[in-house]
């Protein structure tokens, strides 16, 4: 489980770090640095599914 949190803890810090870099500038971020900022959150989403699974099953 603490390995779930320190890589839930990256990703979360990843794409925190991304979209602070966007925020930057004035313009519109580009595609490639939005699309990164999705995939992390898929990822993001992924982690925190199989984090829930996890202590779903240490409950039982």
């Amino acid at each position: 489980m603490d390995k779930l949190d320190a890589l839930l803890d990256r990703l979360k810090a990843r794409q925190r770090d991304l979209i602070m870099e966007a925020a930057q500038y004035d313009n519109m971020p580009a595609d490639s640095t939005l699309k990164r900022i999705a995939e992390l959150e898929n990822a993001i989403a992924a982690v925190e599914a199989v984090a829930d699974e996890e202590r779903g099953r240490r409950q039982r």
